[in-house]
């Protein structure tokens, strides 16, 4: 049906039905959000239909709460469950982004006015922290530039502690129940302590590791010795941002059983497949990963690489398996493997760009995430 002119608003006339202002119209225009009707050639001037007030409003609204343009496009058009699915997410992140600020300004409040040091005291099973020191270790930096690295961040929560190491290229997280008397606490511990207790724990008897916070005062009681050491005086990067923008908030395109041995030993036959690519400024031998014909994980030669491929995505359809293609570094990956231990794990890939998680199939608190390396 033609636009009849009578019919029409003028772009202050909308502003004024959906309480949008006439340069969020225009902004919106041009972001192929919430496009006129009709674009006068000779004057330029923006005229929209009576149906287009509603969702002009549905826009001023999600404007208000703050949701990401490309979302507040995707809400324009989508039918309405679709819509309530993307206002789910988004309150989400803003509860996310809440938990974030509070905790920011507890760090601030505490440097405007210090208060009293406190203690915290912690009794952990010997081979329950062993396995999440083991599960982790793999990650902590190396790097001499980024010291704020180079620690395990131990973040002591109310009935445990999680342990979280990371190197830019790889984030790893794992969780041991203790007993905790004291507030909670996060404290980044340096690698050599953790490097001299881990080799206690294997000695240990049954009695629970003891481990004591006192600021940046740490002590450490296994197996008949005591350990003293300093934290590192570095903010860790907040390790839950970090893992939202990771592994995001939807569950992974695919989720693969991975047979352990049988990964390692193709991971290191001096014949595996890998294609070189430019990686940092240096050459790297790239690991391909792909699926086959059954959805199981595959190692792609070079010869299924294009050049500068670009797969398409993996939640297009059954074209994917074909298809999908994720570059990794082949020894961080043995790494994540052999510190998630096991013979059974579980990758989760989504696409080509989109970091890969390992996981163990009866424990959600501990895996790895591997940035890829683009194709």
């Amino acid at each position: 049906m033609p636009v009849v002119e009578s019919d029409l608003h003028s772009i202050g006339e909308l502003a004024r039905a959906s309480g949008l202002t006439v340069s969020a119209l225009r902004f919106y225009d041009s972001a192929g959000v919430l496009e006129p009707a009709l674009v006068d050639p000779v004057t330029g001037y923006r005229w929209y239909t009576d149906a287009q007030i509603a969702p002009a409003r549905l826009v001023a609204g999600l404007r208000r709460v703050g949701m990401p343009v490309p979302e507040i496009a995707a809400a324009v058009r989508a039918e309405p469950a679709a819509v309530h699915r993307l206002l789910d997410t988004h309150l989400r992140r803003l509860a996310d982004g809440l938990a974030d600020a509070r905790r920011e300004v507890a760090r601030l409040r505490a440097l405007v006015d210090p208060a009293p040091t406190a203690t915290t005291t912690l009794l952990l099973s010997p081979a329950d922290l062993a396995a999440a020191v083991d599960a982790v270790r793999f990650a902590v930096g190396a790097d001499p530039a980024l010291p704020v690295l180079s620690g395990v961040l131990i973040d002591v929560e109310a009935d445990g502690v999680r342990l979280v190491a990371s190197d830019r290229h790889r984030l790893a997280l794992a969780r041991a129940g203790a007993t905790v008397d004291g507030p909670s606490v996060r404290v980044l511990v340096p690698v050599d302590l953790i490097d001299r207790f881990r080799a206690l724990l294997d000695a240990a008897d049954t009695r629970p590791v003891r481990l004591t916070v006192a600021g940046a005062d740490l002590r450490v009681a296994v197996a008949g010795r005591t350990l003293t050491g300093a934290a590192l005086p570095y903010d860790f990067p907040d390790y839950r941002r970090l893992l939202r923008e990771a592994v995001g908030e939807r569950p992974a395109a695919y989720r693969i059983p991975v047979d352990v041995p049988a990964l390692r030993a193709a991971l290191t036959d001096p014949a595996a497949p890998t294609v070189d690519r430019e990686h940092g400024g240096t050459q790297l031998a790239v690991t391909v990963l792909g699926l086959d014909d059954r959805g199981g994980l595959r190692l792609l030669p070079a010869a299924d690489i294009p050049t500068a491929d670009l797969p398409p995505d993996p939640l297009a359809g059954s074209d994917a398996i074909g298809t999908l293609r994720i570059g990794v570094n082949g020894a961080y990956l043995l790494d994540a493997l052999d510190a998630a231990g096991g013979s059974q794990l579980v990758l989760e890939l989504d696409g080509p760009i989109a970091p890969l998680a390992v996981r163990r199939p009866d424990d959600a608190d501990t895996f790895s995430v591997l940035m890829p390396i683009r194709l």
